[in-house]
């Protein structure tokens, strides 16, 4: 920040800043709006510089809330960017510098300026503002046209509108940014919105014709990942005297308005960090995903939400319904590519969570790829990183794995994909192994995580429902995958005796005191011996379906059989072992024929060999194993709070207090 960082108190006696929220009304032609709108100002991109701004301006936003209902500067600095507007597509032809420079810095200070209003006051209050007109003390007229619907589609406009050149990047950005603030209400309220008057605007009025294209725009910026232009490159050269990057306008406006705060300067800022390299396709995101979780109309479903749900590749010709409405297309070659790129940041494993699960053309296309491996590679990196990963990105990223594998065509085709080198999997060296075992070796590891950390039984149902939809797809299973799933049996089977072994004791010790109460460990066995009866199943299976193509999990099996005896005669595990127990003792009886001090390589030529002589009808049939993930009744109450919980802690250019927020986030950490 440099000296510059002390001279930030200086801002709120700036006298731009004082007239605009004096008691003095300013009309809308006035020649005080070119100077106000004159300052040279490169954009913060952190939190920490959004929060020094508006500490230094937020006495001046308070004398605005106070005396607008009698000046009414907050609707004639609207209306001043309103008419800018509509000039502003031709001036982005011509390359008009200062015509499109003014305009952002406007609606930057009415961004600065709503997200200060929003938080001090209701959204009828808001809207109250946004009328005032009349200027004699006390007397204000509600029935002007409405500025704050206006403000929304014109924003929409310009989103959706304006080429995406250098020097319109930033009001592009600013302008995302501030629907977003428009929609942060939200953040203000314990309970979710259910109800509100930025959500009416959206879904119903001059703004509804907008939703497929903003969509578009949304997803297209996400996709592209714009990098923001070279620093000054939207500007005129500095001037001689090194006043800052004012333009040449007259000298007048050389005392502008933040011509004492640039923030250490154009060329000393700081590099983003990478999953932010693209301010403008971070912002995009953000505000797909708010406009793709606002609760529904009483009336009228989400717009936002129909429009993700049916949009279409770009070559497929198929007419739309004309019971789909927001309908569009978009090359999807391009969004996958950017969907497997941008997987480290919870916000696009989100947005991949959302195509799966409500777009049944993108889940086509994505099953139908024959480089599954550069979408599954990352969602299981940010499993096997567990531990750096907030839980929701957890749950995201297996949900999507639970989804996938609902497929039959994806559960044959990892198995054939073979990697090599995998330097971010550490427990072992892998030198080669196919994308169905690696998927297998984390979701163990996963399972494993949970049952010594955060023991969440959600997380265990959702590893074992993904691992069961592909167990009659195993193919050619690596003897290490082989020998963890074993490995997880075994695990389970020790914590399964010691909880009955702590049930028997606190049984015997309450003959003996009756007055202690006892913990529940019935309760704790019966989790315990679901899961158990689940990987039973698991590989039974596998046992069932391919065992000819398994010959490592024979093996391990083998190797492991005494792992399964206490379990032959359970009666929660009797049917599930009759298969097991088969395959041990007749597997076992051909290697007690081959002799004793067999290699590994030829215990797996007897099991190669023995597959074939296995009477297959004497296997028993089970129902086959099929998961489909399904999302909660009222799923607003999770993604509501996630998304706004990313937009709080990811955006940028949007800094609120923690103080003022009322939202139960959800854990960042």
């Amino acid at each position: 920040m440099g000296s510059n960082s002390s001279r930030i108190g200086d801002l709120p006696k700036n006298q731009y800043l004082k007239k605009l929220s004096g008691t003095e009304s300013i009309s809308e032609n006035d020649p005080f709006w070119n100077q106000l709108l004159s300052f040279s100002f490169p954009a913060p991109t952190s939190s920490t510089e959004l929060k020094l701004l508006e500490e230094a301006t937020i006495s001046v936003c308070r004398s605005l809330v106070e005396n607008n209902p009698r000046t009414g500067n907050l609707g004639a600095l609207i209306k001043v960017f309103l008419s800018r507007t509509k000039e502003l597509k031709l001036s982005a032809e011509c390359q008009n510098h200062i015509f499109i420079w003014q305009t952002h810095n406007a609606l930057f200070i009415i961004c600065c300026l709503l997200k200060v209003f929003i938080c001090q006051m209701s959204e009828e209050e808001l809207q109250l503002h946004f009328t005032y007109e009349e200027k004699s003390p006390g007397n204000y007229s509600s029935d002007s046209e409405d500025l704050l619907e206006e403000l929304l589609c014109c924003l929409m406009q310009l989103i959706t509108d304006i080429p995406l050149l250098d020097i319109t990047y930033e009001i592009s950005v600013e302008a995302i940014s501030t629907m977003v603030v428009f929609l942060s209400c939200q953040l203000f309220h314990k309970e979710v919105l259910r109800q509100s008057i930025s959500h009416k605007y959206l879904m119903r009025g001059p703004c509804l014709p907008y939703t497929s294209k903003l969509v578009k725009t949304l997803l297209y910026n996400f996709i592209r990942q714009e990098k923001p232009p070279p620093p000054g490159a939207h500007v005129f050269p500095q001037q001689s005297d090194g006043g800052g990057l004012l333009y040449g306008l007259a000298s007048g406006v050389a005392t502008g308005l933040w011509t004492v705060f640039t923030l250490g300067g154009v060329g000393s800022k700081v590099a983003a960090s990478p999953e932010l390299s693209s301010p403008l396709a971070n912002q995009s995101l953000l505000l797909l995903l708010v406009l793709a979780n606002l609760t529904d109309a009483s009336d009228a479903p989400n717009p936002y939400r129909q429009a993700i749900m049916s949009f279409k590749n770009t070559q497929d010709s198929s007419p739309f319904p004309p019971s789909i409405p927001h309908a569009f297309q978009i090359n999807f070659n391009s969004l996958y590519t950017a969907l497997c790129e941008q997987q480290t940041s919870d916000q696009a494993t989100l947005l991949l969570y959302t195509l799966l699960h409500q777009n049944s053309n993108i889940r086509t296309y994505m099953l139908a790829r024959t480089d599954m491996e550069n979408l599954v590679l990352p969602i299981l990196e940010i499993l096997y990183h567990v531990e750096e990963r907030n839980s929701h990105h957890v749950y995201m990223a297996l949900i999507i794995l639970l989804i996938l594998t609902e497929d039959d065509g994806f559960n044959r085709s990892i198995h054939e994909v073979i990697l090599k080198n995998i330097t971010w999997y550490s427990e072992r060296v892998l030198t080669e192994i196919s994308l169905g075992s690696l998927l297998i070796l984390v979701v163990i590891r996963t399972i494993q995580y949970n049952m010594t950390r955060t023991r969440d039984k959600y997380l265990h149902t959702n590893c074992l429902a993904a691992l069961a939809n592909m167990s009659a797809q195993f193919r050619s299973l690596h003897q290490y995958a082989a020998q963890r799933i074993i490995s997880l049996f075994s695990l389970l089977s020790k914590k399964h005796n010691k909880v009955l072994e702590q049930a028997t004791q606190s049984l015997r010790g309450s003959l003996s005191s009756n007055d202690v109460p006892l913990p529940d460990y019935a309760q704790d066995l019966n989790v315990i011996e679901e899961v158990i009866r689940m990987m039973l199943e698991i590989i039974n299976s596998c046992l069932t379906n391919s065992l000819h193509h398994n010959p490592n999990l024979v093996y391990a099996l083998l190797y492991k059989r005494d792992l399964f005896e206490q379990f032959r005669t359970h009666p929660s595990f009797q049917d599930i072992m009759q298969n097991i127990d088969l395959v041990i003792t007749f597997f076992s009886s051909r290697l007690l024929q081959a002799g004793a001090e067999l290699s590994v390589e030829r215990v797996l030529e007897i099991i190669k060999q023995g597959v074939v002589a296995l009477p297959k009808d004497r296997l028993k049939k089970f129902p086959e194993l099929k998961f489909k993930y399904v999302e909660e009744e009222q799923p607003e109450e999770f993604f509501i709070p996630y998304v706004w919980s990313l937009v709080y802690n990811s955006a940028v250019g949007l800094y609120w207090n923690p103080q003022d927020i009322q939202l139960f986030t959800m854990d960042s950490d």
